[in-house]
């Protein structure tokens, strides 16, 4: 015996702009452990991190801290404020320096010189959705790991919802570090 569903048709969603969602977490609405993110206005369940999701993001996070000039900040699963109505937490971020580290405010594009997302089971939603909103935004750059198939995508250009230029990289392969020092960071270092 089949149940018919009590709603005919799927209600209409709410987009909530960062500052309600700033609201709400501060009110205790939303909690640390809810683990969701904004992006587009609605509120995105984060994946489950798994023991090499995290082991890339802190090997990232650690060689970048290393090789950047001591004018750009790395910064590890914050978040960003994009536009009013997302704010995700990338897994890393390299931003414009700021004596305070940002405490008063997340970075926004302006501040943001690159993204990086780490994905194995999040890779569709990364590519197809968070990786256009940074395109949209103006950042400069950003690169998709995909645990998976042990390689780096790099976007670089955007234009519009899109960035123009896509260079897959893969052991062997070495990607350039913002911020004009002419470092690379090679592939193999990630652990892929």
């Amino acid at each position: 015996m089949t149940l018919a569903s009590p709603i005919p048709q799927s209600p209409p969603l709410m987009r909530i702009s960062c500052d309600r969602y700033h609201e709400m977490i501060a009110s205790g609405s939303l909690r640390e452990d809810d683990h969701v993110e904004l992006v587009h206005g609605y509120l995105v369940t984060k994946m489950s991190i798994g023991a090499n999701h995290s082991a890339v993001v802190s090997r990232l996070a650690r060689l970048l801290h290393r090789m950047l000039s001591d004018d750009l900040i790395v910064r590890s699963e914050n978040p960003v404020t994009i536009h009013e109505y997302s704010e995700p937490e990338p897994d890393v971020v390299v931003a414009r320096y700021r004596d305070d580290f940002y405490a008063d405010r997340h970075p926004h594009p302006e501040d943001i010189l690159l993204v990086i997302e780490v994905a194995d089971t999040s890779l569709a939603f990364d590519r197809d959705a968070k990786i256009p909103l940074y395109a949209s935004c103006g950042i400069p750059e950003a690169w998709l790991v995909d645990l998976n198939a042990g390689e780096v995508t790099r976007y670089s250009q955007p234009d519009g919802a899109n960035f123009t230029v896509q260079q897959v990289c893969r052991k062997g392969d070495a990607l350039p570090l913002p911020g004009g020092s002419g470092q690379v960071l090679a592939v193999a270092d990630l652990g892929l």
